[in-house]
């Protein structure tokens, strides 16, 4: 059983993985993650290449419905794949591998941005939405939307 702190650093793999798939930092995390646990294994490498590549896709073909399930659903399993990687070892191999998985994270995670599923809307900085002269303002709008001159109170509601 691994400690909290090399526990959160298998969810904060786990998450990295999900939130750099399909962005630019894609290339340099997977090839880092891949590296990581192959550990000098080439093969072992490549194998997990097809596994990170696999993730994208179904990442990437989820229907928007399911978007988020989905992206739970991978970001657990990579978490228990590195734990599972980390429980195998020794504890001073445990400890070298922490902070290897520590420092890729740190030079290829996507850092600070934000994240959203298909139709939403993610800001990382400063976001200005404003209506003016009756007019509709949104970030995202789901359904349509309808501007009418307002209904005349009922006279008993004053």
């Amino acid at each position: 059983m691994l400690d909290q702190v090399l526990t959160a650093l298998a969810a904060s793999g786990g998450t990295a993985v999900v939130t750099a798939a399909g962005t630019d930092a894609w290339t340099g995390l997977r090839g880092a993650v891949a590296r990581w646990f192959g550990q000098g294994d080439v093969q072992r490498e490549r194998a997990e290449l097809e596994r990170l590549e696999q993730t994208a896709v179904v990442l990437r073909d989820a229907e928007p419905a399911e978007a988020d399930r989905v992206r739970i659903r991978q970001e657990a399993s990579w978490q228990t794949r590195i734990e599972a990687v980390l429980e195998s070892l020794a504890a001073d191999e445990r400890e070298h591998a922490a902070e290897q998985l520590r420092t890729l994270l740190a030079q290829h995670a996507p850092q600070g941005g934000a994240v959203t599923g298909p139709g939403g809307l993610a800001v990382a900085g400063n976001a200005d939405i404003h209506a003016e002269n009756g007019s509709i303002a949104a970030g995202v709008i789901h359904g349509g939307a309808r501007i009418d001159n307002p209904s005349m109170p009922d006279p008993s509601q004053g």
